[in-house]
């Protein structure tokens, strides 16, 4: 082989090399919406929907179905709050907006920010299950003892396939704050469903 052959052969091997480049930069890029699509898919990260309030309040209710939604928290060991959802379970028509709270106390003397992260289960209701308002949107800040009543308002969508009569929301809180320059850990030290009383305006069991 001369040299030109060499050259051209070179030539055509960072051709190739550039085009794998590029195929892969492109992939990095395709990976965040490949992302959201599974978690739409199976809920992970609480990729639920949110809407306006506005959409919610002309949705159709459907006063032949009720859907049975239940409530979990859980909380990091790195974040000093008590939160409990402040009811168990709720029934719901689909269509209708329904509101619900967790409660959250911070047990220690200093201002500690927080942050939910959702996921729903099963994860094929993620996609009908949306939001107008809940605490998850933005970080919690609570300060030394306070004690925070966050309100979560949802709408489950009448659309959400026949089969599915109950799905269950959690709620899982970390810490965001530096704190004592500690890093979240994977553990989680306190799981709560919250009292079995129904919220005042809803029918709970």
């Amino acid at each position: 082989m001369d040299s030109r052959e060499l050259s051209q052969a070179n030539n055509r091997v960072v051709r190739r090399l550039g085009l794998v480049v590029l195929a892969m930069f492109g992939f990095g890029f395709a990976l965040v919406p490949l992302y959201d699509i599974f978690c739409e898919v199976t809920g992970l990260n609480g990729k639920t929907g949110r809407i306006a309030a506005g959409e919610a309040q002309v949705m159709q209710v459907d006063t032949s179905r009720e859907v049975t939604v239940e409530f979990v928290a859980s909380v990091n060991s790195d974040l000093p709050w008590e939160i409990r959802p402040m009811v168990r379970r709720v029934k719901v028509h689909p269509g209708e907006v329904t509101e619900v709270k967790y409660s959250a106390r911070n047990t220690t003397g200093g201002t500690v920010v927080g942050q939910a992260v959702p996921s729903l289960v099963p994860g094929l209701a993620s996609k009908y299950f949306n939001k107008t308002e809940c605490f998850c949107f933005t970080q919690q800040t609570l300060e030394a003892g306070e004690y925070k009543e966050m309100p979560l308002r949802f709408i489950v969508d009448p659309e959400l396939p026949g089969d599915v009569h109950s799905v269950a929301l959690s709620y899982t809180f970390f810490r965001m704050d530096a704190g004592e320059n500690k890093q979240p850990s994977s553990g989680l030290e306190r799981i709560s469903l919250g009292p079995a009383s129904p919220v005042p305006g809803i029918q709970a069991n």
